[in-house]
């Protein structure tokens, strides 16, 4: 299975130490969020920021802005590149709604509530009371179904969803949305340059 195009920004690649975002966040968290090394200190930035709204707030200030724009730099570079379509993974999108008008297709992946829980607990290494946390802030996963084009049911084995995932690629392969997007971009460049063109030249005439 090979995607036309993926990418995934991670909170923590823009709060790199030295970077504007890490500077602003050990502002205003101080060095107890931050590792020996300088890096951020996900655990305990995490304990904070998920017990305290203002706090989460304040972290989706500083980052989900930097994310958005490396994240629509790089789809920016992945169309001129000749991609037909790119899938992007994007933290929050319902509930920040800022990247909402730029998706053509939304899909969402699901499954069941105890297997959600497992499963974060096992990848992040979190107890139980910590995912909940976690889960509880973000929107319901029958809201987001009920938002997406498409939705994948995770709670089977992998060659199942491996099976749904082909078959939504499949449909996007057979979008001509695509071409008709880079039509319209292709028109609206042209006529740019014609334009600049038509006044150059009209500016040239009056000075001769």
């Amino acid at each position: 299975m090979v995607l036309q195009g993926y990418f995934n920004i991670s909170i923590y690649v823009v709060l790199e130490p030295g970077t504007k975002a890490w500077m602003e966040l050990r502002e205003y968290f101080g060095d107890q969020v931050l590792c020996g090394d300088g890096k951020v200190n996900r655990v305990r930035l995490g304990e904070i920021v998920f017990d305290d709204n203002e706090k989460r707030r304040k972290l989706n200030a500083i980052t989900h802005p930097r994310i958005q724009s490396a994240m629509m730099k790089m789809a920016i570079s992945y169309f001129f590149s000749g991609h037909r379509y790119i899938v992007m993974e994007v933290p929050l999108l319902f509930e920040t709604g800022k990247m909402l008008t730029f998706m053509h297709k939304i899909i969402t992946v699901v499954c069941e509530d105890h297997q959600q829980l497992e499963r974060l607990c096992k990848r992040s290494d979190f107890t139980e009371v910590v995912a909940k946390k976690r889960i509880n802030c973000q929107m319901p996963l029958e809201q987001k179904v009920a938002k997406s084009h498409f939705v994948i049911d995770n709670s089977g084995d992998i060659l199942n969803t491996r099976h749904q995932t082909e078959s939504i690629i499949r449909v996007l392969r057979r979008s001509k949305f695509t071409w008709y997007f880079r039509a319209i971009f292709l028109i609206a460049f042209l006529s740019l340059i014609f334009g600049v063109a038509h006044i150059a030249s009209n500016f040239l005439n009056s000075k001769i």
